[in-house]
Parts: structure tokens; C-alpha cells; sequence
């Protein structure tokens, strides 16, 4: 009788963990397609951490603007707190903004300014209340980067570089669509596949 009743609360809990599973598979494939490269992405207002709502257009920076979808707790994104921090403030003194997005549900505005402040982050980060932009721009884990144009034309979507370990650097594909963007030069990756934490939505 023991055996049987066990068999049948494993059984239970299979289902239980398949249908989970199944939600979260189908929760990640409603994610949409990001815009195709080209593509104008829309201006847009999300509240910053302080609750004061910022508009993209506001941000954006005179040369271009990077959009960094980040996370608080994503120990992928997190690797990358020094190097995005850099990266916001080499190009910000060549007319390129970078801002950061974060959409997961359970990292409110306060643990995203505390967050900001203790890794010394100084670049604006959004609250994206409902995963409403990243559901826009089809962003799916963290880190994951957009760079548009002057006038907001998609022009690299994808990782920031190839590796999440510093010394295992090998192209740092974000920074070369700056450059070339920069230069006034054909930008040769156009994409390429972010990889990190699930964006946790709503």
C-alpha cells in the first residue's frame, strides 16, 4: 500500500513539474521577435528608479543610444557591471548614450537604485514595469543589448562580447558596431546571440 501510494505521489509531482515546465515554455515563446535590423524602434517613457518618467527621446544621446537590458540579481549580468560601466562613459564623450533597462518582475525600483549605487553604475536604468519594452523589443535574458542610431534606427542587436569571464575575451562585438557607426563605416555583425539570465516578466 506504502509503495503504491508513493508511486502515486511521484507520479503527481512529474505532472506538477511538467506543467510548469510547460508554462514557462509557454510563457517564453509569447515573447515576440525583436524589430528586424533597420527597423525604427519608437520613443518610449519608462520610470527611472527615482519614479521620475524618462522618455527615450530625452535620453537619447546626439550620435546614438544604447539600450542594456540588465538585472539585479542575474550573476551573468552582473559580470558585466564593470565593463558596461565603462562603456557608458567612453561613449558618452562620443555622443553615444547608454541606457540601462530592467524588466524583471520581482527587482523593484528600490532594489535597482541600491543596486546601481553599490557596483558604482552611473548610467540612467529604467523600470520597466511589465516587461512592456522588452515584450517590444523582444529582449529575453540579461544582459542583452539594442545600439539605434541618431534617429533610432536599429542598427546592432545582440551580446555586449563573447564572453562573461573578462580573460576569455574575444571579440567585443557591442563595442565594434560603435566604432563603426562612429567612423561612418558599415557595421559587419549586425547581430549576435545575447546570452544570460531569463528576463523574469510579469
Amino acid at each position: 500500500m506504502k509503495t503504491r501510494n508513493l508511486s502515486m505521489l511521484l507520479a503527481s509531482l512529474f505532472v506538477i513539474a511538467g506543467a510548469i515546465f510547460a508554462s514557462g515554455a509557454r510563457a517564453e515563446s509569447k515573447v515576440p521577435p525583436p524589430p528586424a535590423i533597420g527597423a525604427t524602434i519608437e520613443d518610449f517613457t519608462l520610470p527611472d528608479a527615482d519614479n521620475k518618467e524618462r522618455s527615450l527621446k530625452s535620453l537619447a544621446g546626439p550620435k546614438g543610444t544604447v539600450l542594456l537590458f540588465i538585472a539585479v540579481q542575474c550573476p551573468v549580468s552582473n559580470a558585466y557591471n564593470e565593463r558596461m560601466e565603462k562603456l557608458a562613459q567612453e561613449y558618452k564623450a562620443k555622443g553615444i548614450a547608454v541606457i540601462g533597462i530592467n524588466s524583471n518582475v520581482a527587482e523593484n525600483a528600490d532594489a535597482v537604485k541600491a543596486h546601481a549605487s553599490e557596483n558604482k553604475l552611473s548610467f540612467i536604468i529604467l523600470k520597466d514595469p511589465g516587461n512592456k519594452i522588452a515584450d517590444k523589443l523582444g529582449a529575453t535574458v540579461t544582459p542583452e543589448a539594442y545600439f539605434l542610431d541618431a534617429n533610432n534606427k536599429l542598427l546592432y542587436h545582440g551580446r555586449i562580447d563573447n564572453a562573461r569571464n573578462p580573460a576569455q575575451l574575444e571579440t567585443s562585438d557591442l563595442r565594434n558596431a560603435l566604432d563603426a557607426a562612429l567612423a561612418g563605416k558599415a557595421i559587419e555583425k549586425t547581430e549576435a546571440k545575447a546570452f544570460g539570465c531569463s528576463i523574469k516578466r510579469a
